[in-house]
């Protein structure tokens, strides 16, 4: 199972996550959660790269499949609206296939 904790601040605003796991769907190249999650992770990393100046550090060990990924502050309004698409997304995969994807948030 995959799990993805998001990091939220007092304003509820995502400052970060930690994705870690395989999903667990299928064999490795053919497991299509893993890839969902895996995209939606990969392109809001490179979206916010391109298309922002806010920095942040990524951390990936792929062999244990763990992505973390944290924000230096403050967030623009458009990595922020890049977080929540991927929060929409990663949540609509996990509120369809919850037995190989949960999602939890904490509070930073």
């Amino acid at each position: 199972m995959t799990h993805i904790t998001f990091f939220k601040n007092s304003e509820k605003e995502i400052t970060g996550f930690y994705s870690a796991g395989h999903a667990g769907y299928a064999e490795s190249g053919s497991d299509i959660i893993c890839s969902a999650i895996s995209v939606l992770t990969i392109n809001t990393i490179n979206s916010i790269e391109a298309f922002t100046d806010d920095k942040f550090d990524v951390s990936v060990n792929e062999d244990e499949g763990i992505v973390i990924f944290k924000m230096a502050m403050p967030v623009s309004p458009e990595t922020s609206i890049l977080l929540k698409s991927y929060e929409l997304g990663v949540s609509s995969v996990a509120e369809d296939n919850p037995k190989y994807l949960s999602i939890s948030v904490k509070e930073v």
